[in-house]
Formats: structure tokens, sequence, C-alpha cells
């Protein structure tokens, strides 16, 4: 990694791996979380940014992005486990997705068909769904930011522009944050981000994967937003020519230029894409625009559209790197021995502080003398000239003497015992001879009073252990090396022995609201667990049940109970819930409405009855439903239902004596046809006989829908 790159190891936890992107903000790597041993990437903001006049603006957004994302549960969401500060630099923790982007597939693929496109589409706004159920607008939706996993789903990513829909304005800086091809009209025009701009630049996403490019084309971001403003998007069947026109319809009504013509929210896009797909035929689904090449040339749809902009700080200076000092060489001694009898002394070191001179002394050292210089000269005779050189070769022996005993003591307080401290054997501890005795399993507090005694520098470490009793040691080391009776701490190196003491086993409790799916723990028990600590968790999938109540991924329940305190590697068993089970629409129409209740309760569908007459079918029968028959639903899924009433009726009126124009009106006012009956003559206009007779249950009208005849008979 480059000196601009943070360290190896983040927090004492992250461990990096690799670069992965280098983006305008940040940097992203892959890491390894050794806590909790998962992989995970981190996006670190970079060191010019931190160091910028706007840095306050950026950290903003990092820790917005956090927020944001963390305020969502939804598996079309990459989740953000972590956020701090290194070294001045803001990062964020999230979860790694082994796949690529959007625009990598579009790179490869050229165009996408309808099926490929709608179930992208499908999965981002489920993703939308959540974040606008949840306040949050994401602002800047592009295929970069739409991740494409190894399982090939989708998972939505870069909440750093995002913010909650009622404070989503430009931002005080002046700049209008968003990618050029995608930006919403009223987010150019009106600086307001909301919830349909999302889908707007979902629509925009639609389109290009369909026709392979962009609706609007400019070399100039600024002309190609505001196209956005003052155009409407084309139609994708202007470039789709055989597109299935309710698939044209669809994304139309994302694009709408107006904010009020298009979905409220994601929930409502969803909704229609859903209902769009139950009846889009099997021909439809296959279309797919095909082009010369993936590759030609195109405007680049990630271009950035600012208004105003920011100045750049200059690259803060890189740090020197250098070698600490050598540590000071041990003095020596030089001389001469060329004259020495190295035959008549010795100097041998012994344990102690002391040096040994072993030497021939008195007449026998005269002797030896003598005879070694007589055989220097085979003529020589002893002289009082050659006896007077005995005084030199015995301060030359002396000399040399000194010299060694000088270059011992050095080398003992240098280099030999009195360099370093030997680690001492613990009382408790019983060694083997010639093997190795580790201070494994000795009493802590016993030996820490030994190396007290002894001056030798420690520190100590705790570490739990499910080996090693609480307050026994577990390892020892000096300078990373693993340490045993008798290893060496050098006094020249500032070294110190490194003692690590166990604290027993790692006891761990499950969480108390791991069943609580409002809770954190609740909505992702397995993280919570491993967050907890424990590191032996069964969870078979074949065993997770389908529940009502209980969303996808939720525990349904764990063994042993939340709040029990057990050790982290003792088993923990979790059952989870694989959200309502899916089921298909009963066939209702015609049957009655017990049976039609018989047939929602089985399959735990709840039904929003309403009644209404109905001319032709029985009252208590089914006249029709919301969803058709077969229709893909799932447990706890609402259904509009109409029951019939039967046909309309009403007891007649008693209307003899009545004059006939007043007796008519209120019979027609009611439904029916009057017809007059003047068998002998209209003369007073009073009716005096009516059919049927008052009093009795009629219908308003016939099977075919025609009025009931009322007959009136005046004179």
């Amino acid at each position: 990694m480059s000196e601009n790159e943070p360290t190896q190891m983040i927090e004492g936890r992250y461990r990096i791996v690799r670069n992965i992107a280098e983006g305008g903000m940040a940097t992203v790597y892959e890491a390894v979380d050794e806590r909790l041993g998962r992989t995970v990437a981190i996006k670190v903001m970079h060191t010019q940014l931190a160091q910028g006049p706007h840095r306050d603006q950026f950290v903003e957004r990092f820790r917005r992005e956090a927020n944001s994302a963390a305020a969502i549960a939804n598996p079309h969401i990459v989740q953000v486990y972590d956020t701090g500060e290194f070294n001045g630099l803001d990062f964020l923790v999230m979860e790694y997705v082994h796949g690529v982007n959007l625009r990598h597939e579009m790179n490869v693929q050229g165009t996408f068909s309808v099926r490929e496109t709608l179930r992208v589409i499908a999965e981002t706004l489920d993703g939308l769904a959540s974040a606008h159920r949840a306040g949050v607008v994401h602002r800047d939706i592009k295929p970069e930011n739409i991740l494409i996993n190894d399982r090939g789903h989708v998972q939505i990513t870069d909440f750093g522009l995002a913010k909650a829909a009622s404070q989503a304005t430009l931002s005080s800086t002046g700049m209008l944050l968003g990618t050029a091809a995608y930006l919403a009209p009223e987010m150019i025009e009106n600086n307001q981000a909301t919830p349909q701009g999302d889908l707007y630049s979902v629509g925009i996403m639609a389109w290009e994967m369909l026709a392979g490019k962009v609706p609007f084309d400019s070399d100039n971001p600024v002309t190609l937003v505001f196209k956005h403003v003052h155009e409407d998007v084309p139609s994708i069947a202007t470039v789709c020519p055989d597109i299935d026109p309710s698939v044209a319809s669809f994304i139309a009504h994302l694009t709408a230029r107006q904010v009020e013509a298009r979905p409220a929210n994601g929930s409502e896009a969803a909704q229609e894409l859903r209902q769009l797909a139950a009846k889009l035929p099997m021909e439809a689904w296959q279309y797919r625009l095909h082009v010369e090449s993936a590759d030609a040339a195109r405007t680049d749809a990630t271009a950035p559209a600012l208004v105003g902009g920011l100045v750049s700080p200059e690259t803060a200076p890189r740090q020197s790197s250098g070698t600490p000092p050598e540590p000071p060489t041990a003095p020596t001694t030089a001389f001469n021995a060329s004259s020495a009898r190295e035959d008549l002394t010795q100097v041998m070191p012994n344990p102690g502080n002391e040096t040994t001179i072993l030497a021939k002394t008195g007449d026998d050292f005269d002797q030896v003398l003598a005879a070694e210089d007589d055989a220097g000269s085979p003529d020589a005779k002893p002289t009082d000239g050659k006896r007077n050189k005995k005084p030199l070769i015995i301060a030359l022996v002396i000399v040399l003497v000194l010299a060694v005993a000088a270059g011992t003591g050095a080398w003992w307080w240098f280099a030999g015992p009195g360099s370093y401290w030997s680690v001492p054997k613990p009382d408790d501890v019983t060694c083997k001879e010639d093997t190795e005795c580790s201070l494994s399993g000795a009493d802590w507090a016993t030996y820490e009073s030994t190396l007290k005694v002894a001056g030798i520098p420690y520190k100590a470490e705790k570490q739990y252990s499910d080996d090693i009793a609480e307050g026994k040691i577990v390892s020892a080391s000096v300078s990373e090396n693993n340490a045993v009776v008798g290893s060496h701490v050098s006094k020249r190196h500032n070294q110190q022995l490194t003692v690590t003491v166990s604290q027993g086993v790692h006891m761990v409790t499950i969480p108390n609201d791991v069943l609580d799916t409002n809770s954190a723990n609740g909505k992702d028990p397995l993280s919570a667990l491993k967050k907890a600590g424990f590191d032996n968790i069964k969870h078979d999938d074949s065993k997770d049940e389908y529940s009502l109540d209980k969303p996808e991924g939720a525990a349904l329940s764990i063994s042993p109970d939340p709040g029990t305190t057990i050790k982290h590697n003792d088993e923990v068993t979790v059952t989870l819930s694989k959200g309502p089970m899916p089921v298909s629409m009963p066939d209702v129409v015609g049957k009655t409405k017990d049976e039609m209740q018989a047939a929602f309760d089985e399959l735990k569908l709840t039904a929003n009855i309403t009644e209404q007459f109905d001319d032709k079918i029985a009252a208590g029968e089914v006249i029709s439903a919301s969803q058709d028959a077969g229709a893909q639903l799932k447990w706890g899924d609402s259904v509009d239902v109409v029951v019939s009433k039967g046909p309309e009726t009403t007891v007649m009126p008693n209307v003899v004596g009545q004059q006939y124009d007043a007796a008519a009106a209120q019979l027609k006012k009611l439904g029916f046809t009057v017809k007059k009956s003047a068998p002998l003559g209209d003369i007073t206009h009073v009716v005096r006989i009516q059919s049927p007779n008052a009093g009795e249950t009629v219908r308003l009208r016939d099977e075919n829908g025609t009025p009931t005849v009322i007959t009136l008979t005046v004179v």
C-alpha cells in the first residue's frame, strides 16, 4: 500500500487485503474483520478531502451514508456495519458484495432483455421502497451504484448523497450533486429531491438497459441536465419498436417530467410493476433489442453534473520514513601479541564478574624465557644484556593480560550474560530435562512477584482461553518471539517480557432482544450472535419455516433462550423465518361468501369484502375479486372481494286514491316503469287499482336489468 493509504490494520480489527476501487471521495478496500472473521468492504475518505476547506461537508456525507443505510433493512440495500475515524480519515465498514456493478454488465452486454431489465428494476424498486418508507431519498441512482452480486441479485450502494425527504435540497455549497444522465427535472429546477426523483433515475436506467444508451445525449453535462428539464423523455418504443406497450408505458410513467405524474414512491412503483408482470405475455418477456456492438460510442453517462465547485486542496506532504539509529557498539581492545608468549598466559572468563589469569611464574618463568631466547640464536650465550630483556617481556605479557581482560569484560557486559536478563522458572511449573520449559499454566500473581524481584521489565495482556484457567499464564514473548524459561530479555534494546494472562473461558450472553423484529439485533439475528461473541452457531436452512408474523431472516426460535449466558463456543441453535409463504389466488368467483372465506383462511389471505346488488347473481355469492385465480400472493396479502346482495327489491307503496301523475312520479322515483290502464276512460285521473298490490315485495329490475312495470288503473 502507498503512504497515502491506511495501514494494514484499522482500529486493531480490520485487516486491509487489497484496493477495490477509487472514487471521487474515497477509496474502497477489501478487508477482513478479524474480530468476526468475515470479509468486509471499507470506504476511506481521501486525504486531500479530509484536509481541504470543505472537510465538514464531506465528513457529513460520510456519516449520512452510514446513518441512511443503517436505517434501512432490505436485502437489496448494501448493509453498513461500522463507522469511525482513523488517522484523521473517516471510514465506513460495509457488507462486501461478491459481484460487479450494473455498469460493468451494460458494457459487456450492450442491451438487456425485458425479463432481465424488469428483474433488475423490480429488485431496485424493492430496495428503494424500504428506503422511502424509512424517509430516505437516495438521490444518486445510477448503474454504478447498482451492484449485482454473485447470485444475480441487486444490492444498492452509496447512500452518500441520501437525505431525509423532508430535508433533501441542494447543499449549502450550491453544488447540484448527482449524475447528469439520471437527474430528475425537479432536482435541477426546484432544488428538491423526492422519492419520485429516485423513480425517475430508475426509469432512465431501465431505458438505457433496453436501448443500450441513455435517452438524452450531450457532451456538456449542463446541457444534458437542462434537456431533462425542458424535454420529455422519449418513449422507449421509439428505439425498441417491438417492445410490449405496457412495458413502454411503465417506463414512461417512471420518467414523466412532472413529479405528480410519476408513482408516489418505490412501493407504489413496485406494485405497478408486479401488476404489469402478472399480465405480460411470454413473448414480451423475451424481447431484446439487438445492436451491432456493445462498445458503440456513447456519452459518458457517469459524468457528474456540478453547479459551482470546490477548490482542490494541495496534496498532503508524504511522511518521511527512516530507520532507528544503530545501537552503540560494545568497546573492543586491540593489541599486538607477536612478542607475547601465548603458551605462558591464558585469560578465561567464568560465570561471575571476575577474570581468572593462569600464568607460569617465579624461576620457571625466568628459565623458560631464557631458554626461548637462547633457542632464537644458536651461538648466543647468556649475558647480562639478554637477561635485561626479561622486564620488557614481563611488561608485554602484563599488557596482553590486561587487554584480554578488558575485552572479556566488554563482551560480558555488552554481549554476554551482563547484557540480558534470563526468564526465570516459575515455582509451580515442572520442566523436563532437555526440552523447552514453557511458562504456560503458571500462576500469574506469584510469577509477577518473581519478575519484580528480578528487576525484569514486563507487561501483562489479558486474553480469553478455553484451556487455561483464569489468572494463569497462557504464553509469553519477547519482541514477538515466543519466550520460555531461560529466554533472554535484552538490557540494551529496551526489550520487555510480554505475558499473556488467561481471563478464563469467554462467557457471552444471548441478546435479550434478538427475537424482537423491531430491534437491530432482531433484524439480523445471526450477525447479532456473532457480534455478541458466539462462534458455534447452528443454523440449518432446511429447518427454516414460513411465518405470517416474522419477516424473512428474523429468528423464530433460539436455543438457549435469549438472556442466557454461556460459553462462547457452546452450541446456539437458530431457526429463521422464511417470511410469508407464497400461495396462489384461489378461484372464488361464483362461490358463496362462506366458501370464499374458508379458502382464504386456509391460505392465510385477508378478504376486504364489499357487497352490492346484482340482478343475476344470488345473494351471498362472490361477484368478483381484485386478484385473478392463480395470481402469486403470499400469506397475509389482502384481496378485495365483492359479494352479491341479490336483486334489489322494495315494498310496493299504496298509491290507490292518488292522482295518476303523482302516483306515477312516486313509482318512477323508486326505479319502476309505470303503465296506465283506463278501460272505462280517464275522467277523474284517480288511481283505482295498482298491480302489484301495495305491501308486496317487488324486484326493481329483472335479470336483464329491465325495470319492473307497475300498472295503474284509472277512471
